[in-house]
């Protein structure tokens, strides 16, 4: 694993902007595996713990290699497929829930084996995060997995879809409210690194930038509770009944806003990882600011984790954006 920082920007009064330093923000994990766990299971229940700290205080989890199953002929056979090259899709989606693949083209049989390898690959990482994050265990839910084929480098896309800028994740069809955003990825490319940018965390972006980007117009809108009935009519005439909260609506408005400035993409100080050929790692994407700058073959398994299940909810960007807002962002809040 190759960490750099770039050098640090200078604020209009001379002040150095320095960079994260890459040691704060990745923990390097290598005293767990599955099977069977953690290298001293005495010590489990405290290291799981610990784990989801170092997450909800905005660090990223890091393993050398792939901590839990993977069948060597699973990673042959998804470095010999190619997305299908369609632009409705940045990549190929597995909703497990379902049983689900999107984005996959190409001979049947070539779909099926690609939908058995997403479909173990979830499994696997889903196994894992139970027993790395015992914490999250009675709560969290299983979203959608990823394959992303595709060299991410020059990928020409509209603005709000480009990965190569930073931002932080918000899902337009599956509002959070409040929720946090866990994702862990899978550096399957077996010669090249993955490299990500990131800055400062969500509390101070929020802190520099939510008021510019609307929060108290959100946050004065309010999150009205959803009503059965219109929610059943949406469904009956094929609608999707979809629910945003304040909060919802604010935090896809930040993923644009951030994108957008220009400034700020050009000027802010940046940590540039590269993630190595075989490695994996874990980040709370809502909170971790990210652009993915190159890279090609990885996997992604998202998992949805409620305030309830959380070490110190205090520190989720629900609970920043309240703060600032000074009122409830959703529902549930008021």
């Amino acid at each position: 694993m190759i960490l750099t920082n770039t050098p640090s920007n200078t604020t209009s009064t001379g002040t150095a902007r320095h960079a994260p330093a890459a040691t704060d923000v990745l923990v390097h994990i290598d005293n767990f595996k599955l099977p069977p766990g953690w290298s001293s299971p005495v010590d489990a229940a405290m290291l799981s713990r610990q784990c989801c700290e170092h997450l909800e205080d905005g660090r990223i989890l890091y393993f050398d290699g792939i901590p839990f199953e993977f069948p060597g002929e699973d990673l042959q056979f998804l470095l010999s497929q190619r997305q299908s090259g369609s632009r409705l899709h940045k990549n190929v989606s597995f909703r497990p829930r379902q049983d689900v693949l999107r984005g996959a083209a190409g001979d049947p049989a070539d779909v099926q084996r690609l939908k058995t390898v997403m479909r173990r690959y979830s499994q696997h990482v889903t196994s894992f995060i139970r027993h790395l994050l015992m914490p999250y265990t009675e709560h969290f839910q299983l979203d959608y997995a990823s394959f992303r084929p595709e060299q991410e480098e020059g990928r020409d896309l509209p603005v709000h879809k480009r990965n190569d800028l930073l931002h932080f994740d918000a899902f337009p069809t599956r509002p959070m409210h409040g929720r946090r955003i866990l994702r862990c990825f899978t550096n399957v490319n077996p010669t090249e690194g993955r490299i990500w940018n990131t800055t400062d965390g969500f509390s101070t972006l929020a802190g520099k930038f939510a008021a510019d980007a609307g929060l108290a117009g959100f946050a004065a809108h309010g999150s009205p509770r959803s009503n059965p009935l219109v929610r059943a009519l949406k469904k009956a005439f094929g609608m999707k009944a979809v629910d945003h909260s304040a909060y919802d609506r604010f935090m896809l408005r930040f993923h644009d806003y951030l994108k957008e400035n220009t400034d700020f993409q050009q000027s802010c100080p940046k940590t540039r990882i590269e993630y190595a050929p075989g490695s994996t790692w874990l980040c709370y994407t809502d909170s971790v600011p990210h652009a993915v700058l190159s890279g090609q073959y990885a996997l992604e398994q998202t998992f949805i984790i409620p305030l309830q299940a959380l070490v110190a909810p205090e520190k989720s960007p629900l609970r920043v954006l309240e703060k600032l807002a000074g009122m409830p962002l959703t529902a549930q809040s008021a």
